[in-house]
């Protein structure tokens, strides 16, 4: 079944997305001789146009770039279709800060209908294990 050029593209900019970030990140990690030639290229064509334009423009620029090299190699034919830009979060990144969850309340007393079960008291336990013990050192007498 051949794939759509819509879908081609799809996976293409997915790609594009999640391995420019790899990269992204093990450059940063000081793996960029590691990565493999077409990513450093990407990487290093990258970091030029940074100092020319902001980093949210040229993270575009390069993913738009990798995007287009998937597209083809995919076996997308013609041009590569424009695709959705996705909403930016409001930090440009999309790291959530963590917060510890807020106590909830007790929940609500059991309904009267119900006879709630008590929990059972320790002397009685205790009684009941004096009498256990003291029955069976009767018995075997």
């Amino acid at each position: 079944m051949a794939q759509t050029n819509a879908t081609i593209a799809k996976k293409a900019r997915s790609r594009a997305e999640a391995d420019f970030a790899t990269w992204l990140m093990m450059a940063k990690l000081g793996s960029f001789d590691d990565l493999p030639p077409n990513a450093q290229d990407f990487l290093n064509r990258y970091r030029a146009r940074f100092g020319e334009m902001s980093e949210a423009k040229s993270k575009t620029v390069a993913v738009n770039e990798i995007y287009l090299t998937y597209y083809k190699e995919m076996g997308g034919t013609g041009p590569a279709p424009e695709p959705e830009p996705r909403p930016m979060a409001a930090g440009g990144d999309n790291v959530v800060k963590f917060e510890k969850p807020r106590p909830t309340s007790k929940p609500a007393a059991a309904p009267a209908t119900g006879r709630a079960k008590r929990p059972m008291p320790v002397l009685l336990i205790f009684a009941a294990m004096v009498a256990v013990i003291v029955g069976i050192k009767f018995l075997v007498k």
